[in-house]
């Protein structure tokens, strides 16, 4: 009896720093996808900059970051052609307010990649699940897809969830409604059909550029906001009699 007490201790010690290694580190992975492509004119992307910024910072947002005890970790790129991707933050734990001022002034700093390639959100989606690959342990992942335009460059998000790792990635969407092209007028639906995947997926509409902060903001509270806990549960029969 005392040697099998012995061997049950000398494995839990034994185990005890991979058990430490495998709890989470985060809360949320979240990585944030921007479009540069070319239907975004310089005035265009310098509202969506301007307005990722100021989101960012916007006191409601920064209360639902530090919600929860855990962290939230933060990736954002910008993306366009098919092989048109810059990482402009990568993988940055906002676990304080300097952190998360820290963040919002390395995007406020950035300067748009490219500005002529077409709308490739396949190779934009791919390019996310590949951040992700990356991202800090964490109970959930999330990838943040803003555009103002359908995919018109090589394979499409069907093709991009076929082929990368999505299994367990919530992707929500950002639709700058402009209308001014006809590849946008049924923007809404395609990002509602095609682009949204994953449990609690939604689509956030901006009425236009100028719209883009406000837009913004209210789809980071929403991501931010920590689930609450039996909220997918199924409620208990009433008492009968």
């Amino acid at each position: 009896m005392g040697h099998s007490l012995s061997i049950a201790v000398g494995l839990a010690v034994a185990l005890a720093p991979t058990l430490a290694q495998a709890a989470p580190q985060c809360r949320l992975a979240l990585v944030m996808a921007m479009d540069v492509s070319s239907s975004v004119d310089s005035e265009e992307d310098r509202l969506q900059r301007g307005g990722l910024v100021a989101a960012l910072t916007a006191p409601e947002v920064r209360e639902a970051f530090f919600a929860s005890d855990l962290p939230v970790a933060l990736a954002i790129y910008e993306w366009s052609g098919r092989y048109n991707q810059e990482l402009l933050l990568d993988w940055t734990m906002i676990d304080s307010p300097r952190a998360l001022v820290e963040a919002a002034e390395t995007v406020a700093a950035s300067r748009r990649s490219h500005n002529d390639f077409p709308t490739a959100m396949g190779y934009a989606l791919g390019y996310g699940a590949g951040v992700l690959s990356r991202a800090p342990q964490c109970l959930s992942k999330t990838l943040d897809m803003a555009g103002d335009g359908q995919n018109n460059e090589g394979f499409g998000p069907a093709a991009a969830y076929a082929e990368f790792p999505f299994a367990d990635v919530t992707v929500n969407g950002l639709v700058v409604n402009a209308a001014d092209y006809e590849a946008e007028v049924g923007l809404i639906a395609f990002y509602k059909g095609q682009v949204m995947r994953g449990p609690g997926a939604f689509v956030e509409v901006a009425q236009g550029f100028d719209d883009y902060e406000r837009a913004m903001r209210r789809k980071l509270e929403r991501e931010l906001a920590p689930p609450v806990l039996g909220m997918d549960e199924a409620p208990a029969p009433a008492p009968k009699g």
